[in-house]
């Protein structure tokens, strides 16, 4: 093999929100959790991750950057994925380049590797779902592995727990197995994306700074202190999971909203029952963000009992961010007037920053710009009209979304094709 060349590929992978929540490990090394999970894959072109590898035999070491900084691979995660990714390389040959990489070089060969989140890290948006899975996915296409979606779940699982389930599209399910080697613990696709595409998906982002309590110590305390936990492990969630699985083969909303708002608030309760209690939802210490999010809580259930059935589930993941699905694009056009109306962007932002992601909403909604916000009337079904303003740093409203795919393009490249440095 000669000494100057870089072979790369590039992948986007989506990020997930779960909707029947993963909370807790019974092994923490190989992270196998408690209990079954299900989760609904975000729209990639509002939330993913896009990471290029290379492989050239001038680099000296594995090294990685993570949105233009470089980072340490020296953590258990990253070599858990990287060793098992290597254990299933394949030989790999560019003809028209003259490159050939037999399997055995791969233990020899060094990484390069460069990630970008599209939204914020650790936020409690599963930025580190999407980056795993993208980083397995990408290395799996680099060298060249045969292993499909789900086996290659079980390895972006030892990354991080929730990466397993942005395999796929759709809605997804973690199935959390039974083996001690957790062979059988990996990500399956319940449906497609296109199964239930009446739905959308509203993102509140109040903090985009990283969480105080990571979910990994969180749910490390959740497992030793809470009774809860135990409880909704053994007895609840497994109904639920079934329940849920239901609800979304039928498109059944009114049991798909009923169920999720009911987890989320469940999986809160569980943070709060840990010692010392966790408090996600109350993470960047201003009071406000706590009324917020109890504001939140309380007027989708008043909505949703003033139309006489579901229009809006809720769920909470690790972090203040609300994520809201609404059952069409109706509810979700009046959902949006109703968030813009209590809170409203400053008056210093416009509206298209405000809202990201979907804009064809805010046409739906009436909504061109913020004389027409400033101009929306207090919502009938709640007898308040407090604003409050400033609460929320922004919006992204997305839809059900496709699984991880290879970027052909060789300009979204994030390493430079002559030295597989960053550009």
């Amino acid at each position: 093999m000669g000494e100057k060349w870089v072979l790369m590929k590039t992948a986007q992978t989506p990020t997930n929100i779960a909707v029947i929540k993963y909370w807790g490990k019974r092994d923490e090394t190989l992270i196998l959790p408690v209990n079954d999970s299900i989760s609904v894959t975000l729209d990639p072109a509002h939330l993913c991750t896009t990471t290029t590898v290379a492989v050239s035999p001038a680099f000296q070491q594995d090294r990685m950057w993570l949105n233009g900084k470089e980072i340490s691979l020296s953590g258990g995660r990253y070599q858990n994925c990287l060793r098992e990714i290597r254990k299933r390389a394949r030989e790999v040959e560019d003809k028209e380049r003259g490159i050939k990489i037999e399997k055995k070089d791969w233990e020899k060969l060094h990484l390069h590797i460069a990630s970008y989140n599209n939204f914020p890290t650790a936020a409690g948006l599963a930025s580190s779902a999407a980056g795993f899975a993208c980083l397995v996915f990408a290395l799996a296409k680099l060298m060249n592995v045969s292993e499909d979606e789900s086996q290659l779940s079980a390895i972006a699982r030892q990354g991080s727990g929730s990466a397993c389930r942005s395999l796929f599209g759709g809605f997804v399910k973690w199935i959390m197995g039974k083996e001690d080697d957790g062979s059988d613990s990996l990500a399956v696709q319940l449906v497609d994306e296109k199964h239930w595409e009446d739905l959308f998906i509203i993102i509140a982002v109040v903090s985009s700074r990283q969480k105080e309590t990571s979910s990994t110590s969180g749910m490390r305390e959740s497992v030793e202190t809470s009774s809860l936990l135990q409880h909704r492990a053994k007895e609840v969630v497994p109904k639920r999971t079934i329940q849920m699985e239901e609800a979304i083969q039928n498109r059944d909303f009114a049991s798909f909203a009923k169920l999720a708002c009911a987890d989320s608030n469940q999986f809160h309760a569980v943070c709060l029952d840990t010692l010392p209690p966790i408090f996600y939802m109350n993470d960047t210490s201003h009071r406000q963000v706590l009324v917020y999010i109890c504001w939140i809580i309380s007027y989708v259930e008043k909505w949703n009992r003033s139309e006489g059935t579901p229009q809006v589930a809720y769920t909470f993941d690790a972090g203040p961010n609300a994520v809201l699905i609404a059952r069409d694009r109706k509810a979700a056009a009046q959902l949006i007037q109703r968030l813009l109306f209590y809170f409203p962007p400053k008056s210093d932002t416009d509206l298209d920053s405000y809202l990201l992601g979907d804009k064809t909403i805010l046409k739906d909604a009436g909504l061109k710009g913020l004389k027409d916000v400033e101009a929306l009337s207090p919502p009938p079904e709640n007898g308040s009209a407090q604003k409050y303003p400033g609460d929320v740093s922004y919006f992204i409203c997305t839809r059900p979304g496709k699984g991880p795919i290879l970027l052909s393009n060789d300009k979204l490249a994030l390493l430079d094709p002559e030295t597989g440095l960053p550009k």
